[in-house]
């Protein structure tokens, strides 16, 4: 089977593609390289044969680019998008438009040569609430458009509307994915991501930087664990026009994944406490607790995180170690 890989260069994107390299699978890659990196194709070319991998270093808004990939491909993955609360801050009218126009020209192409694609959402789209766990049905709670932080998970669930509509206007099958805090090797902490960019203050035993008081609360995901979600939720015909989370169980606040770290590390680091004005934009605003529920994953796929938090921190130490 021949299928698209919008973003991956990515994170994400590029363990998606070596795990479908893995099964056989041909894996085409678009990515323009604003946030994917050159080095994660590097390590795929490296490992698989090239009549078995393709990579267009291309924007989605490239239409004719766009075009030409969809339809040679049997099934889509788009993941190409704006990533981190750094980037989208630094560049806020970039990041709409990839979202948006990026995400409506993928629909608009699949729905014309009837390809079944999976959106990758976030759980950003929830917004500012505090209870847990949070369901697919919950409604959505956002701050001000002051807060240009907001402008991100407005975006995404406006990707999700698109592929709602396509699905109900155009019989488009369209399966679309939550994704919690996603972690493991080959992720950079340059965007803001806080396992990596804590672990590599840690290593080298310098202040970890906690924003706020550090009550703030996160589950984390191994990257290896999304995948696997991903693929079986592509292959599971009860999720078409459907919606999922995809995270972990361990609810952990930031000050105490920092000192987690610390031990870990074998670090002589200390935690430094930062307020958020001095650590972003005025234009940012926290989420206080972001905790999945994904019995709905489970039911469809039977899904259930293989790694745990502790397996995550040392793989992810190792990695930078």
């Amino acid at each position: 089977m021949r299928i698209l890989i919008t973003g991956g260069a990515g994170f994400i994107g590029s363990h998606l593609g070596e795990a479908l390299l893995n099964s056989g699978e041909e894996v085409y890659i678009i990515d323009d390289l604003s946030t994917g990196s050159i080095n994660n194709i590097k390590i795929l070319e490296d490992k698989y044969p090239k009549s078995q991998l393709f990579f267009y270093e291309q924007s989605i808004l490239n239409h004719e680019a766009l075009l030409e990939l969809v339809g040679t491909c049997d099934m889509v993955y788009h993941l190409a998008a704006a990533v981190g609360v750094k980037y989208i801050l630094d560049n806020p009218l970039k990041s709409i438009k990839i979202n948006i126009q990026g995400t409506e020209k993928v629909l608009e192409l699949c729905a014309k040569f009837k390809k079944k694609v999976l959106i990758a959402s976030s759980s950003e789209v929830y917004g500012k609430h505090l209870h847990a766990p949070l369901v697919e049905t919950d409604n959505i709670i956002y701050g001000p458009s002051s807060k240009f932080r907001w402008s991100y998970a407005a975006s995404k669930l406006i990707d999700e509307f698109f592929a709602i509509a396509y699905n109900r206007m155009n019989a488009l099958e369209i399966v679309i994915a939550r994704l919690f805090n996603t972690v493991g090797p080959r992720q950079t902490g340059a965007y803001g991501m806080v396992i990596p960019r804590l672990v590599q203050q840690a290593l080298n035993n310098e202040p970890l930087t906690v924003y706020g008081d550090g009550s703030q609360t996160r589950t984390f995901t191994h990257v290896k664990d999304v995948v696997r979600a991903l693929i079986a939720l592509m292959h599971t015909e009860s999720a078409i026009s459907e919606t999922f989370n995809i995270g972990g169980i361990q609810e952990i606040s930031i000050k105490d994944l920092a000192q987690k770290i610390i031990d870990t590390s074998g670090s002589s680091s200390i935690i430094q406490y930062i307020p958020y004005e001095k650590a972003f934009a005025k234009d940012f605003e926290d989420m206080q607790r972001r905790v999945p529920g994904i019995d709905k994953l489970t039911q469809h796929t039977g899904f259930r995180p293989n790694y745990t938090l502790d397996n995550i921190l040392d793989e992810v130490i190792t990695y930078f170690r």
